[in-house]
This record gives C-alpha cells, structure tokens and sequence, in this order.
C-alpha cells in the first residue's frame, strides 16, 4: 500500500506531512519521557523484521492480486504505540530514499496510512481491550484479526480519500473504493495470522514483554530481551536475504484496484513543481532502486520477457544485498534515534538565577 507521488497533489501530500510530522514529534517527546534502553535493541531488530517482511508479497487466490505486511500492529503490540509509530516511519523513510519504495512526497501519506491506524485506533481501541484479561492464543488471534482489518481498511480508505482530494479523477471515488476495500480486508486475513504468529511466539519466549508493553510498565531488569532481539535478527536477515525471492509477482492490492479502474497499475508522474524536484532528488539517493542493482528502464525491458518475467522464485543477487543492508541500516538508524534521545534526556536543564 506504498503511494506513489502521482496519485497526489502537493498540497494534499504537504498536509499529510504536516500531520505527520506533528506525531511523529508527539512521539519522540512521549518516548523521551519515558525511554527504556532495552526497548532501543526490540525496536531496531523488530523494525528490520518488519522491512524484511514488507519486501514479501504473497497471492491473494483467486484475485491476481498480492499483498504484503503492513506491520503497523505488530509494532504496537510489541512496543507500544509511540515507539511503533516511530520505528514505522523510519521503515517507510528507508524504503523510499535509499530503495525508491513510495514517492518522497508520498512519504507523509504512506507512514500516515500504515502507521497511525494500527498504532492510534487499532492497538488501544481493539486488541488491548480483548487481550487486556487474558492473554490466551486464541484472543491474540482474534484481537490481532480485528485490528489488522480496522487498520488496514483505515489505511485503504485514507488512500482513496487523499486521491479524491488530490483531484486524480482518473479514479473515480465510487469505483475505487469498491475495490480497495475488499482487496484489504483479503490481505487483512493473512496479516492477521501473521500478526498473531509472530505475537504468539513472544507470548511463549518472553511473555512478560508484552505483559509489560500492555500495562505501559517499563520492562524490569530481570527480563532478559537477547534471545528476542538474535531471533528477530536473524529472520530479518534470512527473510529479506532468501525468503524475498519468493515474493509474488502480481500487482499488490493498491497497484490493483487502480489497474482495475485505469487500465494501468501507474497513473502518470507530474512532469513539473515539487514533486519532479522530490522524484530527482530520490533519484539521486535510491542507490538500489526497486531492491535491485539493475536501473528501472532495464528492469522494465527485463519483464516484457515473459519467460523472465514468469520466473519464479527469482533468485537475484541485488534483492538479497537490498533486504540484508536494508535491516542493517533499519537497526543503526533506530540504535541513532535511541542514542540521541538519551544524550537530549541526560543534558542538565539550566538553572535560572534569581535576583538578590
């Protein structure tokens, strides 16, 4: 569900932004408040599971359609809404800078629509209510369930929304909503039980993380997070290093539904402004664009092949180098913004002097 910068206008994309900017503030200042260095290693491993995880598309049968984890509410679930939200941006900033995943303009659209539901409505509005009680498996998979639909279908009708308003009339509202609904709510199923594997296998390991996370305690220091952080290591690796070959061909649920209303899975780019001035400079930093060595136009003369373009699994080289740099950058760049949150918490508050 990454936007591109074609499906929005520059001032739709410019408010997004600012709205996300301003959580992702609200954010940090909560995190600030209330740091936890252990859970600086869990973001940054749990950040590049989920990077790792989103380069996957898997088949939605019957559709010709695929998608992908969003994450969003395995974040929330293992670190909170505040910490998640963060880890997600910094995802979804990776992916586009240094792998062109979604336009720069796009940005503050994409972390909105696969951050905010999940973390803010989903998480504290669905599934901690239900697990809050008793955290058996089988209500980890039915909270998971429900709030992977909630944020996911959230975060389809926010793309269909920013479209209408960016004035894109290439997909009309009625059409394209009746497609990106439905869509989700089929990729919802399969993020759901993911969702709820990957926190049931915490729940056996380490059950008092998300005892901890759930009652917002601050983990104690007999809980021992080491064996988490090299398992959630060393999946990101293999998932974003071999596991990535097998990702699906077919046009993910976005790509999908506005092939479906427009013929094409791309509408044009603007040729002019601020968004061409953001492609250029993306352009310029995506150094392993579409998680490959090879440049866009020769990836598109590559797939008019069909042998080529049916092959699978595909075996390349610059996708494993892409998933395993993207999940070390994913883990420095969060091990950074903990660095920095502890040095900003440390520095003495200067004191006024009163006058004699």
């Amino acid at each position: 569900m990454h936007m591109s910068d074609a499906l929005l206008s520059p001032a739709v994309g410019a408010t997004v932004w600012a709205g996300t900017l301003g959580t992702i503030a609200y954010c940090s200042k909560k995190i600030k408040e209330n740091l936890d260095e252990k859970m600086i290693p869990m973001m940054g491993v749990i950040g590049a599971f989920i990077f790792a995880a989103q380069m996957l598309n898997f088949t939605i049968p019957g559709t010709g359609s695929s998608g992908h984890l969003g994450g969003g509410m395995i974040l929330a679930i293992l670190l909170g809404p505040h910490a998640a939200f963060i880890v997600m941006a910094s995802v979804l900033t990776i992916q586009a800078l240094f792998f062109a995943d979604g336009g720069l303009l796009a940005l503050g659209c994409n972390i909105w629509n696969l951050g905010f539901y999940p973390c803010f409505i989903g998480y504290p509005l669905i599934y901690k209510p239900i697990v809050q009680k008793g955290m058996s498996s089988k209500k980890i998979l039915m909270a998971s369930l429900l709030a992977v639909f909630v944020g996911l279908q959230l975060g389809a009708f926010s793309v269909v929304l920013e479209t209408l308003l960016s004035g894109r009339s290439e997909l009309p509202f009625g059409t394209f909503v009746l497609l990106m609904q439905p869509i989700h709510l089929a990729i919802g199923v399969v993020e759901g039980f993911i969702t709820a594997g990957v926190i049931n296998f915490v729940k056996a390991a380490r059950p008092e993380i998300l005892k901890s996370i759930t009652d917002l305690r601050p983990l104690s220091p007999d809980i021992k997070v080491k064996k988490i952080v090299l398992t959630f290591l060393i999946i990101a690796m293999i998932t974003g290093g071999i596991v990535s070959w097998f990702a699906s061909s077919n046009p993910d649920g976005l790509e999908w539904s506005i092939e479906r209303v427009y013929g094409k899975t791309e509408l044009p780019e603007h040729e002019t402004g601020i968004a061409m001035l953001l492609k250029t400079l993306q352009e310029r930093t995506a150094f392993l664009p579409d998680y490959t060595f090879k440049k866009k136009e020769d990836l598109k003369e590559q797939k008019t092949s069909d042998s080529e373009a049916n092959a699978w699994p595909n075996v390349e080289t610059g996708t494993s180098v892409s998933g395993i740099l993207g999940s070390v950058m994913m883990v420095s760049f969060i091990v950074l913004i903990g660095f920095g949150i502890k040095i900003i918490r440390k520095k003495p508050i200067p004191q006024r002097e009163h006058p004699v």
